[in-house]
């Protein structure tokens, strides 16, 4: 038996726990089995970039629960994209990346393949599975839903999605205290979240949950209502500029500051269609996605806020890098595992999709045809501990 992994798109505080919970299972499954990873995901696949997991690596697998980030490298790359795939040098013109991926694997003698990633890998692992399957490659391909978004159908919760909501929260808890360097000061704490409001609304949600057991000195500046939240933009949510400015504004007059929670996703259609408008070129990945790090949505909302509130300084700061290079916590650990395990031995019995917690099987574990994922999912504003929590800042 031979077992391989890739771990592809951005990272997320499960990639190096998920390939050490892989190996776990599989050292009680087959002791035996020989184990490789693909280097910087789909293009070592292509390029044929992988590393043989020695026996120490084997051996020590719980070390790999310890570290966030991927131990054997992530890239995006799209197999259907031939041009691109072409552009970097990871095919020859004339290739069909499908076919050199399969004929890949094939050479390397792999009998499983797990993809740990988002949509966009498991979209490609549904591809190629579905490529292997039409052309007489016998190789199982079992996927693993990361994502800190949380926006992947039918996913209930996506692989190291909490960690990344309760280390945003650890980051602004620092972040709040530069309220204090200034008068009438703005900060907007800019969440990943392309489409998905989840991120922004959950990491609100923990460093709400973890402010409550905070003491503080009213007396002085340390109050609680200055360290609070005073508004969540998120992509599922309208914004009515007129209202928001005279509420914030409002807020700016009594407690000399205002702190926002915004979703990059938040706006991004307005964003963009300025950006085309005045001719600009809206830059792209190789999925199509707006790289939403270059046109920088926080300073467009700083933008729109900072005069109209009056704010003597304006301070934008993504939690985003910080929050995904973590490692998992126990709760994301903990279905980590469950997870893996599962698609370990799925895989193992020759069944081919991704291993995930069903929404279509009340929130628990299955595992679910490739042709179901895809990205985009929203986030349901309307759950109780998003309306409540909506519902107390409005009030403070």
């Amino acid at each position: 038996m031979k077992i391989a992994f890739l771990t592809a798109g951005g990272i997320a505080p499960c990639l190096a726990s998920s390939i050490g919970a892989l190996i776990e299972k599989y050292n009680e499954l087959d002791p035996e089995a020989e184990m490789i990873g693909y280097l910087n995901g789909y293009r070592g696949l292509l390029t044929g970039d992988h590393i043989l997991f020695p026996d120490s690596v084997k051996t020590n697998f719980p070390i790999l629960y310890d570290y966030g980030g991927s131990p054997i490298g992530n890239s995006r790359v799209k197999l259907t994209n031939v041009e691109d795939c072409v552009k970097r040098g990871y095919v020859s013109q004339g290739d069909d990346p499908l076919r050199v991926a399969a004929d890949q694997l094939a050479k390397d003698d792999i009998d499983i393949l797990h993809t740990i990633g988002g949509d966009d890998t498991n979209t490609m692992a549904a591809k190629l599975s579905m490529y292997l399957k039409d052309n007489g490659y016998d190789l199982t391909v079992v996927g693993l839903p990361k994502t800190v978004d949380n926006d992947v159908f039918p996913i209930t919760q996506t692989l190291g999605a909490w960690t990344a909501a309760e280390q945003g929260a650890i980051f602004f808890e620092n972040i709040i205290n530069e309220n204090t360097t200034s008068n009438r000061q703005l900060i907007i704490h800019e969440v990943m979240g392309r489409h998905c409001g989840w991120l922004t609304a959950r990491t609100a949600f923990e460093y709400r949950e973890r402010l409550k057991k905070r003491e503080f000195v009213p007396e002085l500046f340390i109050n609680q209502q200055r360290w609070d939240i005073d508004a969540i933009y998120i992509p599922e949510l309208n914004i009515d500029f007129k209202s928001e400015v005279e509420i914030l504004k409002d807020r700016m007059d009594q407690k000399d500051c205002v702190n926002i929670f915004l979703s990059e996703g938040a706006g991004l259609d307005t964003i963009v269609k300025e950006m085309q408008e005045s001719d600009e070129e809206v830059p792209r990945d190789a999925f199509g996605h707006v790289r939403l790090d270059e046109i920088n949505p926080g300073k467009w909302f700083a933008r729109q806020l900072s005069d109209a509130l009056g704010a003597e300084k304006t301070l934008v700061q993504k939690s985003g890098y910080f929050a995904r290079s973590a490692k998992p916590n126990q709760r994301d650990l903990n279905l980590i595992k469950k997870t893996a395990f599962y698609g370990a031995q799925k895989a193992i019995d020759g069944k081919s999709g991704v291993a995930g917690l069903d929404d279509n099987l009340g929130q628990n574990l299955g595992l679910i045809d490739f042709e179901r994922i895809k990205g985009g999912k929203s986030f349901d504003i309307n759950q109780d501990w998003f309306k409540t929590m909506v519902s107390e800042i409005r009030k403070i």
